[in-house]
């Protein structure tokens, strides 16, 4: 797949066209974010629903719900949560480090399907009611509304949230068939005492410039464990499975064929062949693409509430949360960017050395994940990494800077013309350049500013001085620009970071003598596009190329997009 993808400007688009690498983003319709219900107390039942596909098919499936209202929902800024009756994922559970957690199952599915559990990899569960299974307690299929705790007709896990982190939650009961058809889900424990060294310093600088842009705070957390280099700007959660949708065809047919029959007695039990096994879905959260770009709880995806559509802005720490939750191991490929790894089910990796951490007094354990270029979902496993952008190592830049034009009545365009001073670390963030931990206070103007974060180096540098085709840059002929050649109308023109970020850099501004502001491409504002969005879309997938198709039509699958946008496109997550 290219490096950067063009977003269309519908909700569900059905092609993507590669731009030399570059992309323009057309428009937003939605968001991720973390969206999950509160405990510490969860009552949950098992039953079944159909869920939606992007090639009109409505799949029989099973899936875990919410038994009566939740607690609560977070993140508290998304609109019209929902927490059905069924829903694939399960919902996503979130609590606190040190919570005592119960959850109270009960099996509202086909009396044929028999039994089904629930178990939680990682904590030490104590199960109550229900009747004794091969892995955990089992609850029976019943028409019961509510659980009664110690009941035969329903079970109850009860287990100390001991550690921070995401992990996955699944049917322990015949779970070839029953993860298979959806059962399963994530639980994530933020952090009891998040560390300090987050809530100052650069750490906490990004937060202020979006508080500036008007951006709400759509983190769970501010720190994804007990560890100062664990602080994080945004957070996504990704629940990667495929389906078989012979083994839910012939699932549904047999229930059908047994409906009316009593658990337990002959005939009244599913035989459903599970192997050989042949997915033509692959789901993330549920989803295939390109349905996993439409908002949280939209009405047309009733048991498909959660959708994949990742955002940030260059320099933000994007907490990328991961679980493996099929049979497959499936190699997720974070364009744009390696990973570093944090976590796997819970667990830190950390080094035998120690290190005193910007904003930090007492050395910690130095954190010892590797950055991965293909974060692997391995089936029941779960991770928890930081992917990073800032546009360093372009040799471009992309927010079209250049000098103030000097042409008289040429007119002045203060923001082509904005500053870059580099920190110590290179980037614009308005720290002093011996501030080697990160104290003090950021320069107001800086955080303001639309390159806020910018690698310095890169500062004015035009994309094209000398675009290829030109004459006087190597003729004889003067040919169309490649990208221009190559994609035709579908190319939007903006290779850069902002709404007149193409605009800044094109000929009314170029100065040759300074190799300033000069390229051909054309400018973004051509197509009707939303006046202040102009990102890069990077292309998030799976390594396997069939895992993007949908029965085998691309796109669909495990693909979506990380948007990086511009500082003054505000990501309302809230949709």
């Amino acid at each position: 797949m290219g490096e950067m993808e063009m977003k269309t400007a519908i909700s569900k688009p059905r092609r993507f066209f590669g731009v030399a690498g570059l992309a323009m983003l057309l428009t937003a319709s939605a968001f991720a974010a973390v969206p999950g219900i509160t405990g510490p107390v969860f009552n949950l039942t098992a039953q079944d629903a159909r869920l939606n596909q992007p090639d009109g098919a409505s799949v029989y499936s099973w899936g875990y719900g919410c038994n009566g209202s939740p607690s609560g929902f977070l993140p508290a800024a998304i609109l019209n949560p929902t927490c059905n009756s069924m829903q694939v994922p399960g919902p996503t559970l979130i609590v606190h480090e040190g919570d005592l957690v119960v959850v109270n199952l009960v099996n509202n599915l086909p009396s044929a399907a028999g039994n089904t559990s629930i178990l939680f990899p990682g904590f030490q569960v104590t199960p109550t009611g229900g009747v004794v299974g091969l892995l955990t307690q089992e609850a029976p299929p019943t028409t019961n509304a509510t659980c009664v705790p110690g009941s035969t007709s329903c079970v109850t896990y009860t287990f100390m949230a001991s550690s921070p982190g995401t992990r996955a939650y699944y049917s322990g009961t015949q779970g070839d068939l029953q993860v298979e058809m959806g059962l399963y889900g994530a639980i994530i424990v933020l952090p009891a005492n998040p560390p300090t060294n987050c809530s100052s310093g650069l750490r906490a600088a990004n937060r202020q410039v979006e508080l500036y842009w008007g951006e709400a705070d759509f983190r769970l957390s501010t720190a994804a464990y007990d560890h100062p280099d664990t602080c994080y700007d945004r957070e996504y959660l990704f629940q990667w499975a495929e389906m078989d949708s012979r083994i839910h065809r012939q699932a549904e047919a047999q229930v059908l064929a047994t409906l009316g029959c009593t658990a337990g007695n002959a005939g009244c039990s599913l035989n459903v062949q599970t192997e050989p096994y042949h997915p033509a879905y692959y789901l993330i959260n549920g989803r295939s693409m390109p349905d996993l770009m439409d908002p949280n709880y939209a009405a047309e995806y009733p048991h498909q509430p959660y959708n994949g559509n990742p955002h940030m802005h260059p320099g933000e720490l994007t907490l990328v949360r991961t679980i493996g939750q099929g049979r497959w191991q499936h190699p997720f490929h974070e364009h744009a960017n390696h990973v570093r790894i944090l976590a796997r089910d819970g667990a830190l990796i950390l080094s035998s050395s120690t290190i005193t951490y910007p904003g930090t007094t007492t050395p910690a354990p130095a954190l010892a994940g590797v950055l991965m270029f293909n974060t692997d979902t391995t089936p029941g496993e779960a991770f928890d990494g930081i992917f990073y952008f800032t546009g360093r190592g372009l040799n471009w830049d992309p927010y079209g800077h250049h000098p103030a034009p000097d042409v008289p009545g040429t007119p002045l365009d203060t923001s082509a013309s904005l500053p870059c001073t580099s920190d110590v670390n290179g980037y614009n963030t308005g720290f002093a350049s011996t501030d080697t931990n990160f104290a003090g206070t950021p320069s107001t103007a800086v955080l303001h500013a639309i390159n806020y974060y910018e690698w310095c180096q890169d500062h004015s540098k035009p994309l094209q001085v000398n675009p290829f085709g030109d004459v006087a840059a190597g003729g004889p002929a003067t040919l169309p620009d490649p990208n221009h050649f190559t994609n035709g109308a579908w190319y939007g023109g903006s290779p850069y970071l902002g709404p007149d970020a193409t605009l800044r850099a094109t000929a009314a501004a170029c100065d040759t003598t300074r190799n300033a502001g000069c390229t051909n491409l054309q400018p973004a504002n051509m197509q009707a596009n939303p006046a202040n969005e102009r990102g890069w879309a990077f292309m998030w997938h799976s390594h396997n190329e069939r895992e993007i198709t949908t029965n085998n039509v691309f796109p669909g699958g495990m693909l979506m997009m990380m948007l990086v946008d511009s500082r003054e496109f505000v990501i309302d997550e809230s949709l």
